[in-house]
């Protein structure tokens, strides 16, 4: 007989933002710049000196303004969870002030007044992406170890004033992605091309203490705060049976396990020292270093995933499109509109890969379908989207969950990323939509910031209402 498969009674339910792809109000209330203020094409185009006109990050969606009507429209949704960001230069607006900016942490009580008013559960992430800009120009960002007490005042700060209100917590967003953007995931101002191994390890060393430690000092605060680590997912499979490729995966793969074992083991494998000692990387690297990793391993490891992608060593590669990532291409695959394989089944296969690797509660805080979407009427005369493409692609990926609880696997909840259509991190586009919400607004900067739901809005609310029952196997 065949085992029914079912989500759990609490499973979180809701979606995902940050804040310097939806707040907008850039320059409000004390606000410092973060490095995404001078990122006007996202990761394709060169930094500027300054914020310019172009860069569609400073208005975002404006929810710093409209957060009150875009909450009540996720609570219409029945969202159990939203996971939002603290932008770090709200807060600290150079980062290494000694006293908060307190219009910028009324802000944020404001927002949690009206999650709790809805009875939706925030998950907040500490670092997204958004180093203050003084922090990259004045210290290169975390390749200066100083990062780590800055980073540390920052998040206590944060516990202390919303320890209370915020259970789950998450250190930094997609943290292996330093390896690829060391700029806009590390604030590390020298140049992709001219920053050495040596440097760039060091400084990815400094943030896994930085995470170690304000874990630490979120179980000081309170022992009911739960800490997580943040890692994007992608699962590499060799491109032929040789065994040669087959070895290619498994290494590219370890290029993101590590920073998962880091956090969850609390020392660094030995494939990885390996690796180091191969390319004469030394790392400083403290007995103190060594007993904070060791002793404030994290409570539960999150994750985003958009995608697979294959590996080869022995055959000409064509390189994938990818979130930060590349890799090579999968023939059996489709693709997205911007070159992003569609593969539900390696959500499951990465669910299960990491509950195996780790055995520590999994949250999936990012997935979904960026799309070009097309506004239009509705039946009942308002304006809609009919995208059931993004409807069949959250199914079929939420199926694969399913499949892996029933598999074993400890899954605490998912949040669908960009939940309400907001600015592409990679691309600074707005064409490139994720929501059940449309926001009117251009890649050019027009339109009335008016928001529309789509049709796979009420496709969510009746899965969220269903606690998953009305998914199509």
């Amino acid at each position: 007989m065949t085992t029914p498969t079912t989500f759990p009674d609490n499973f979180l339910w809701g979606g995902a933002l940050a804040a310097n792809q939806y707040e907008g109000a850039y320059d409000a209330d004390g606000k410092g710049l973060s490095v995404q203020d001078v990122m006007p094409q996202g990761i394709v185009g060169p930094r500027t000196e300054a914020p310019t006109p172009d860069n569609l990050k400073l208005v975002g969606i404006d929810f710093y303004h409209r957060y009150k009507e875009d909450i009540a429209l996720l609570a219409e949704m029945g969202f159990k969870v939203f996971r939002f960001s603290i932008a770090w230069s709200r807060i600290f607006p150079n980062g290494d002030e000694t006293e908060p900016n307190e219009a910028g942490l009324a802000f944020y009580d404001r927002v949690l007044d009206e999650l709790e008013k809805y009875g939706i559960e925030p998950l907040v992430t500490i670092s997204h992406y958004e180093t203050p800009l003084h922090l990259t120009k004045t210290y290169n960002g975390w390749a200066d170890r100083r990062m780590i007490g800055f980073f540390e005042r920052y998040a206590r700060t944060l516990f202390e004033r919303y320890g209370k209100r915020v259970k789950y917590w998450l250190t930094f967003n997609e943290i292996n992605s330093v390896l690829h953007e060391p700029f806009m995931s590390g604030g590390i101002n020298t140049p992709k091309e001219e920053l050495s191994e040596q440097d760039l390890y060091q400084a990815i060393h400094h943030e896994l203490v930085a995470s170690a430690s304000v874990t630490r000092i979120a179980h000081e605060v309170s022992p009911e705060l739960q800490v997580g680590c943040m890692i994007l997912a992608i699962p590499f499979y060799p491109l032929t049976p040789d065994p040669r490729d087959v070895w290619a995966a498994k290494q590219a793969e370890r290029d993101n396990y590590t920073f998962g074992d880091v956090h969850v083991r609390g020392a660094y494998p030995g494939y990885f020292l390996r690796k180091l000692r191969d390319k004469g990387i030394e790392l400083d690297i403290t007995e103190a270093d060594r007993r904070t990793l060791a002793e404030h391993t994290v409570d539960f490891v999150s994750f985003s995933y958009y995608m697979s992608s294959c590996e080869t060593a022995t055959q000409q590669r064509e390189a994938s499109g990818g979130n930060l990532m590349g890799g090579v291409v999968n023939p059996t695959l489709e693709v997205s509109q911007w070159g992003w394989a569609i593969d539900p089944r390696g959500l499951r296969t990465i669910l299960n890969d990491y509950w195996d690797r780790w055995g520590k509660p999994l949250f999936i805080v990012e997935n979904g379908l960026g799309a070009r979407d097309e506004l239009v009427t509705g039946p009942d005369g308002t304006p809609t989207v009919a995208d059931d493409y993004r409807i069949d692609y959250m199914n079929d990926h939420l199926v694969q969950v399913r499949e892996a609880i029933a598999d074993g696997v400890q899954v605490i909840g998912y949040t669908s990323w960009g939940c309400i259509d907001c600015v592409s991190a990679s691309t600074a586009q707005m064409s490139k939509r994720y929501g059940f919400i449309y926001v009117d607004r251009n890649d050019d900067g027009t339109g009335t910031l008016e928001r529309y739901r789509k049709q796979s809005f009420g496709w969510y609310r009746d899965v969220i209402a269903s606690n998953g029952a009305s998914l199509k196997a």
